[in-house]
């Protein structure tokens, strides 16, 4: 199916990077603070509570968009979480798009897929994955009863 966008537009809209992290504060002086980054989620057992999760996207380019987040589960066919449509707009040559999830259970380890629609077109996909430290723990314990 056609995008509905100028193709101009869509090659003035890069996403420059995406981060995972616990939280985004707005500081003095239109400063972001990112607490707790991460790539992967690592916990002794699952399921694993998150209180509040943030996707960062960094965008460059030009226009106005709609933005929405969704969190795949391993099996790719069911949402974990989905943002509401965000618009934001791009005027300055970037812009930072935040979506906020609050009370997130990862139920299961795997690969979670996150993805970024802009204006209901799947734009970019990532990895998030979600491990059971105890999967780990029994090789460890083996290797010291050895030495």
């Amino acid at each position: 199916m056609e995008s509905t966008q100028p193709k101009e537009q869509e090659q003035e809209l890069e996403l420059a990077y995406t981060l995972f992290c616990d939280d985004v504060r707005l500081e003095v002086g239109n400063k972001l603070s990112y607490m707790g980054v991460f790539q992967n989620i690592v916990v002794p057992q699952l399921p694993v509570w998150l209180p509040k999760l943030a996707v960062v996207n960094h965008w460059r380019g030009n226009g106005a968009h709609l933005s929405e987040v969704r969190i795949l589960m391993p099996d790719r066919q069911q949402a974990l979480v989905v943002s509401q449509p965000a618009r934001f707009e791009i005027s300055h040559g970037s812009a930072d798009n935040i979506s906020f999830f609050v009370n997130v259970t990862f139920p299961v380890a795997g690969e979670y897929l996150v993805q970024t629609l802009i204006d209901s077109n799947l734009y970019d996909e990532r990895v998030l994955t979600v491990s059971d430290q105890q999967l780990i723990a029994p090789q460890d314990e083996e290797s010291e009863t050895i030495n």
